[in-house]
């Protein structure tokens, strides 16, 4: 069994960070989203993969390299412009040759990974596998509609009145039978070859097509509100670890990680929180939620749920909370600041007066 993992989206709703920096790569917990999609592949006894990038792949491949860090055997797909999901498999055909697939879309997260999946499908191995998960608002996604008997009986892309509250989760598993599908589908009146037409194709030459409710945790990474939330639930599952320097000073509470190489002193440090290689925390609190990624320099200042990238500094500001703040960012301040809420791209200066 292969997987595809789509990583070659722009990643506008991420904006300014995603203009200099692929939307994948964003880090939660200090480690980068497409990263948590690769150890759950390889942890379900995945190896080959194949990874569709665009115009972010140098990015990705500089960073995901021949993927045997991960315990993969990695293969890059180019994808000119991102035309659909269906689109994307359509391109795969080679290298997906005539195996079963997991597609993943590489910005997606599900808490548990898909090891249960994928045992689950190859024991059934129906023509494809949806997974599917409530939502409050459906109009945004892929939406599934289901029989008494939990069938799948048809699928809509981002309708307008939807007919349930399941939406589609970014991971599907496929037979070679929806090959077929996707060359049969036309595109939408978006432009683009989607993939729910390709499942409604399969439905309609009575495929067996299956679903999954899934119970657990998923978002997709598409937004700051959900690259927090990520970043929250990640943090929860730490386990305490110390292997930087902490002085007499200061106080660690609760699930707290500090890598090796970090200093910090005088401050208080409330978990969940992760604090990066290299990074330095002065005279400062950390408050619970929050991820300091490697190179950091955080002085005089406040912060709680909120994500800081490598290489940044943070001086003076007395709080800062609910915030994305990207590489090579430099905040200071004139005064005496309240709070603060900041999306700030790679390479910023932000002066903050109260």
């Amino acid at each position: 069994m292969k997987a595809l993992v789509l990583s070659g989206g722009s990643g506008t709703r991420l904006r300014p960070i995603t203009h200099t920096s692929a939307k994948q790569l964003v880090p939660v917990a200090n480690k980068p989203v497409l990263f948590h999609g690769l150890e759950s592949l390889a942890e379900a006894g995945i190896t080959e993969v194949g990874i569709g990038v665009g115009d972010t792949a140098a990015e990705i491949q500089e960073a995901v390299g021949d993927g045997s860090k991960f315990g993969l055997d990695v293969t890059y797909i180019p994808q000119e412009r991102p035309l659909g999901l269906a689109h994307a498999v359509l391109i795969a055909r080679d290298f997906l040759g005539d195996d079963d697939f997991v597609m993943y879309l590489g910005d997606n997260f599900v808490v548990g990974g898909i090891r249960s999946l994928v045992e689950e499908f190859r024991t059934h191995r129906p023509d494809a596998q949806i997974l599917l998960t409530r939502v409050p608002d459906p109009r945004a996604f892929g939406v599934a509609e289901l029989d008494t008997s939990g069938r799948v009986t048809g699928l809509e892309e981002k309708p307008e009145h939807p007919k349930s509250d399941l939406a589609l989760v970014g991971v599907y598993l496929f037979t070679p039978a929806v090959h077929e599908a996707v060359r049969a589908v036309k595109p939408s009146w978006r432009g683009e070859l989607e993939i729910t037409h390709a499942l409604q194709y399969l439905i309609d030459t009575r495929a067996d097509v299956r679903s999954t409710v899934i119970g657990g945790y998923w978002k997709d990474t598409g937004n700051v509100g959900d690259m927090l939330e990520v970043n929250r639930t990640v943090l929860e599952r730490l386990e305490r670890r110390v292997d930087g320097e902490v002085d007499d000073a200061s106080e660690t509470v609760g699930r707290v990680v500090i890598e090796e190489g970090a200093r910090v002193t005088h401050s208080r440090i409330v978990g969940p929180a992760a604090i990066g290689v290299g990074t330095v925390v002065a005279d400062s609190y950390i408050g619970p939620y929050t991820s300091i990624a490697e190179n950091c320099r955080i002085t005089d200042s406040e912060l709680e749920f909120s994500i800081v990238l490598r290489d940044s500094s943070i001086a003076g500001v007395g709080r800062i909370e609910s915030s994305l703040i990207g590489r090579h960012v430099e905040v200071t301040s004139a005064g005496v600041p309240s709070a603060h809420r900041l999306v700030l791209g790679d390479h910023s200066k932000v002066q903050i007066r109260s």
